[in-house]
């Protein structure tokens, strides 16, 4: 089953950081998807531009559109994301627990639906 891990921080926050913090958290993101592919586990991940590089896409009544920008004013922002494979809530739980960023914000974990006839 696959599960969509969602990492959340405050950018304000993450961006006062020391560079070498910054690049250390990315260091251990890199590893665990090294573990995770290890253990067949690792579909894809990869950390997300800050959130005003955006761009908010809408329809309605048939038009488009398009605003810069997050969706909305929060404290955290999505900062990036690991699609794993796991047996169940409970092992994507004990892998989102390892995300580095789960220090600094949160890892929301959402099972991913699965739907035919999408290419593989």
């Amino acid at each position: 089953m696959k599960f969509m891990l969602l990492v959340h921080h405050n950018e304000e926050t993450f961006g006062r950081f020391s560079e070498a913090v910054k690049q250390e958290m990315l260091r251990e993101s890199i590893q665990l998807t090294h573990q995770l592919h290890a253990k067949g586990q690792y579909v894809s991940a990869s950390p997300l531009q800050p959130a005003g590089t955006a761009a908010v896409v809408r329809v309605r009544d048939g038009k488009a559109s398009v605003t810069d920008g997050p969706f909305i004013e929060t404290r955290e922002q999505v900062a990036g994301y690991f699609l794993i494979e796991a047996k169940d809530l409970e092992e994507a739980v004990s892998v989102a627990s390892r995300v580095p960023g789960a220090r600094i914000g949160t890892v929301e974990v959402r099972p991913v639906r699965e739907v035919a006839g999408l290419p593989e």
